[in-house]
């Protein structure tokens, strides 16, 4: 038995539960070429079940390998292929089995077995082809680099080394061959750049331009033209030029760049980045046997931190949690809708508008309080339709029909009469809301919902002065509404199950994350942000420098300092949210008086822009008042930190959602918080602020952690 399969049956027995992967081997006659072995990975489900690398599915491969290799050596092939099942090429490692892992020496083992696995493939006697026909990602692009010769499917949607988005690094020579391949300075776009923005994918004919494929072909017919290509290539008919790599100042400027991409990124607090930067750093030296090891080693550091498993509990709560919300009714109870009104045609109504429209495909109507601003509203949805059009995002046929689902009408009787859902997004004003939602009750059938894009008002208020409150539901979505994926559903308190499940079933159809949340006070991510957000503001009127207390939050990764995050909500909605808060809560959440100053003044935020960066502005510096206590960053941070630990124990105790999972999928889908910290209950788990603050840890071992 070999070392090789020693390992990965040790790994297998850890993982009963893996999703097994096949590597089928099957002969072709290429024209002129010979007799070529193509291996397809293949798990036996369809492509919504991509195929993963488990140590089994990896054993397996080996077993393929071990086959083509004696095949190869006895004259019997002129080359081996590799691809995948329809549509998917692989996935790469399964994370299911990597979140069971214990001790490092396992965790080494999975590095090595991958390692020792795919660098077979370059070691064989004869040329390897790898054919990525379908989406690639992490160690499915890594079994690749190890071939000789790569094509590409022009029809392939999703292509990259996601690693390091997770807490990770590329570990089965993503670090070192594709550097050594393309050049440092593209790998580091793929490897670093990609990742920490948000996972971007590439799409096939990116991975040629990058010279990542050698070939790229349509979709229709991909792998008959690979294997047409292949048996050229063979013949010597075809010669594969690729440029030279060049490993002088260029590389050391590559990994330069990586860095200060991750310290805009994750500043210093994710170790997966520097760590794989290290690995490019040594690769240029073209030696793969040492980048292997130091591969091997950085995936079982990595592995057995807290940073990777915070990243798979995200990854789990974005592609698991989010399909199946905690609490909401039968989707059977929903109720169809095939008309949509938007009560307002303002910025948000107009995002709405368009998002129903894109996403349902029915007609939404705008009202507003006259025919001006209806205009200026449909008159922005079917803008926002011909910047689609100019994109290739919908064909011309589409963007008619598109803008032909949208329109305004001054009458709300007219307007809303046959509609089946009415959302209003008019001004943050209880009084306001409940008189539009008194004249939209007056038109609507029996059985439309009534939603409310409320950020922090109270439901159960809004509609406690109708006939049928029992339809009124919260629908906050969150801004840019194009972007941002999440979808606070709120139920009130005379919410029925049928009003409900529809939102939920709504929520669906728009391709959102919907969490179901109490009628709460600013309900989950807005009354998380502004205690953050009021405790900083806290320290700076007290007398911290506001540079200072800024810094003090960097070491968590978020996607934008406290005050640069103020200035997109935009201080008056930030005041008005904090003294909503402050009625409800005054022990806990305070009203700046520098913000409220800030606000009256006009200001659009603390800061200017004049240099490219932000600086403090001169006219809200004047109008700060601080008193004389000052705290350190460290100070600062344990100080925001305890408020944020203390309010999220605060807000699971009142069941404003069912568990601290729901916290931290909001917070990712809603407000951009990192992956690696995994929202944020992990990281106050980790670091000890939850024990510190509330006695207790908010997940249980194993949940985001190491397990015990």
């Amino acid at each position: 038995m070999s070392t090789t399969t020693e390992l990965l049956k040790g790994a297998a027995e850890l993982f009963p539960d893996e999703v097994v992967t096949q590597a089928h081997v099957r002969h072709l006659e290429l024209p002129g070429a010979g007799t070529f072995a193509l291996i397809t990975l293949d798990n036996g489900l369809d492509h919504t079940k991509p195929t993963t690398f488990g140590p089994q599915s990896l054993a397996n491969l080996d077993t393929a390998i071990d086959q083509v290799e004696a095949e190869a050596k006895d004259g019997k092939i002129t080359g081996v292929g590799i691809t995948g099942k329809p549509f998917i090429f692989a996935v790469g490692a399964d994370l299911k089995g990597v979140e069971l892992l214990k001790r490092h020496e396992d965790a080494l083992a999975i590095g090595k077995g991958g390692h020792d696995v795919f660098k077979r493939l370059s070691g064989l006697a004869v040329p390897t082809f790898a054919y990525y026909n379908g989406a690639a990602m992490g160690g499915g692009v890594e079994v690749g680099l190890h071939c000789t010769y790569r094509t590409v499917s022009k029809a392939l949607p999703a292509f990259s080394l996601p690693e390091v988005f997770l807490g990770l690094v590329p570990g089965w020579g993503g670090c070192v061959l594709l550097p050594n391949l393309i050049g440092a300075d593209r790998a580091v776009s793929v490897i670093i750049e990609n990742s920490l923005n948000q996972n971007k994918q590439l799409k096939g004919e990116q991975v040629f331009d990058l010279g990542i494929a050698d070939a790229i072909f349509e979709g229709a017919d991909f792998l008959e033209q690979s294997l047409l290509w292949t048996a050229s290539v063979l013949k010597g008919d075809t010669e594969v030029v690729r440029a030279d790599v060049d490993r002088g100042e260029a590389w050391d400027q590559a990994v330069q760049r990586g860095k200060a991409i991750a310290d805009g990124k994750v500043h210093g607090a994710a170790p997966a980045a520097y760590r794989a930067l290290d690995i490019i750093a040594a690769a240029k030296n073209g030696d793969l046997r040492q980048g292997f090891d130091a591969e091997d080693q950085a995936l079982a550091d990595l592995i057995m931190g807290g940073e990777l498993r915070s990243g798979i509990y995200s990854f789990n709560l974005v592609q698991k949690r989010a399909k199946r919300p905690a609490g909401a009714p039968d989707k059977s109870l929903a109720r169809p809708v095939t008309k949509v009104g938007v009560v307002g045609a303002g910025l948000m109504a107009s995002q709405l508008a368009l998002l129903f429209a894109r996403r349902l495909e029915v007609p939404v109507v705008l009202t507003d309080i006259d025919q001006a601003r209806i205009d200026k509203g449909v008159e922005y949805v079917h803008g926002e339709i011909d910047k689609l059009l100019l994109k290739g995002r919908v064909n011309q046929d589409k963007a008619n029909r598109l803008k032909g689902l949208v329109s305004g009408h001054l009458d709300k009787a007219a307007a809303f009469g046959d509609a089946d859902f009415v959302i209003e997004a008019v001004f943050e004003e209880m009084g306001v809301k409940q008189q539009v939602f008194a004249e939209v009750e007056a038109v609507v059938p029996e059985h439309a919902i009534l939603a409310t894009n409320t950020s922090s008002l109270s439901v159960t208020e809004m509609a406690s002065k109708l006939k049928h409150p029992e339809r009124v539901v919260g629908f906050h979505f969150f801004n840019p509404v194009a972007i941002l994926p999440l979808l606070e559903i709120v139920r009130a308190e005379r919410t029925d199950d049928a009003s409900l499940a529809t939102a939920f079933s709504v929520a669906k159809s728009l391709k959102k994350t919907a969490v179901l949340v109490k009628d709460a006070p600013a309900f989950v991510v807005n009354r998380i942000l502004t205690r953050f957000l009021g405790e900083i503001q806290n320290v700076i009127d007290e007398g911290t420098p506001v540079a200072t207390a800024e810094k003090a939050v960097e070491p968590l990764g978020l996607p934008m300092s406290p005050l640069v995050l103020l200035e997109l909500v935009g201080p008056a909605i930030g005041l008005h949210v904090s003294e909503t808060l402050h009625g409800a809560f005054p022990e806990r959440f305070t009203v700046s008086p520098n913000l409220a100053a800030v606000v009256k003044a006009g200001k659009r935020g603390f800061y200017v822009y004049d240099s490219g960066k932000p600086e403090l502005d001169p006219e809200v510096a004047a109008l700060l008042k601080q008193g004389d206590s000052v705290l350190t960053e460290e100070q600062v941070r344990d100080r925001v930190l305890d408020a944020v630990a203390q309010e999220i124990g605060l807000m699971l105790d009142e069941g404003v959602v069912a568990e601290a999972q729901d916290i931290d999928l909001c917070l990712i889908t809603g407000a951009g918080w990192p992956f690696h910290l995994g929202g944020i209950t992990p990281y106050l788990d980790r670091e000890g602020v939850s024990e510190r603050v509330n006695g207790k840890k908010f997940l249980a071992p194993g949940v985001a952690s190491v397990p015990a």
